[in-house]
């Protein structure tokens, strides 16, 4: 019996760790093909072997490197039927009043100038196929308001925005164009913020509702169901998942980067 994407082609930007990671394995074991991407070549190509799948080290600040990307996945496997649009980075923290203007845009440039990469050039390839799903994340900083950080809200709003636009146009090809938006998932980019795994566990636990923290798993979770044919009819769409966080209107994980000094906090090419 096949899976929920038997026979489909992935491409997954910020694949080598945490909800990247996630979402190539559960593609995959969904009889996905799936292509990595990211700017840690050494995690990403160790990964990529152990899974079996094709890496390609990319930036995804770069239109040229995102484009090189969706052109490496239809060398390999002919086609591309999921767009994952997951790379992501802290970016610009600390006061408003203090943030550089190369520190914002820095941040923009990874979490939102990415997503019009990734949709542009994946939905150039979608079109001739006339069908295609393209999945990009967004957070519950782009559905509320916080403490901070203000660049990576301001960017997770735009990618709501762009998410809905994109969507009105691309439909008419047979795309579908959505968002997850997670709440604090404990990744290693949330573990950096938090100093460690067990304290991003704890902090992601007390501020849901629920009492339970999100795990890159039930992220990708979210993904598989947005990619996978059960959502044929959904489109333009935003789903939270965020263990009931927005409901009871707290910012989740933003006010522990509100007194920090202004820096910048991401990767490089091989943390």
């Amino acid at each position: 019996m096949g899976g929920r994407l038997q026979g489909k082609v992935a491409l997954v930007t910020g694949g080598a760790s945490g909800i990247g990671e996630a979402t190539a394995r559960l593609f995959a074991q969904e009889g996905a093909q799936v292509v990595l991407a990211d700017i840690n070549e050494t995690a990403g190509a160790a990964l990529a072997k152990t899974l079996g799948m094709h890496f390609i080290a990319t930036d995804v600040s770069s239109e040229e490197q995102v484009e090189r990307a969706v052109k490496y996945t239809l060398e390999r496997h002919g086609r591309i039927d999921c767009m994952i649009n997951n790379a992501g980075v802290v970016g610009a923290v600390g006061s408003i009043m203090e943030t550089t203007a190369q520190a914002w845009r820095a941040t923009q440039a990874v979490l939102l100038d990415s997503v019009f990469f990734g949709i542009k050039h994946a939905a150039r390839a979608m079109r001739e196929q006339r069908s295609g799903v393209i999945l990009s994340l967004s957070s519950i900083a782009g559905v509320m308001g916080g403490l901070g950080p203000h660049a990576y809200t301001a960017a997770k709003h735009g990618v709501v925005g762009l998410t809905r636009s994109a969507a009105s146009e691309l439909s008419a090809y047979g795309i579908r164009v959505n968002a997850v938006a997670p709440g604090t998932t404990v990744t290693p980019m949330i573990e950096q913020v938090r100093g460690g795994k067990e304290a991003a566990m704890t902090g992601a636990a007390q501020v849901s509702p629920l009492g339970t923290a999100l795990l890159p798993d039930e992220i990708a979770a979210a993904l598989l169901f947005l990619a996978s044919d059960a959502a044929a009819h959904v489109t333009a769409h935003t789903l939270v998942v965020d263990s009931g966080v927005t409901a009871g209107g707290f910012a989740s994980g933003a006010s522990v980067l509100r007194d920090r000094p202004v820096a910048f906090m991401g990767p490089s090419g091989e943390q």
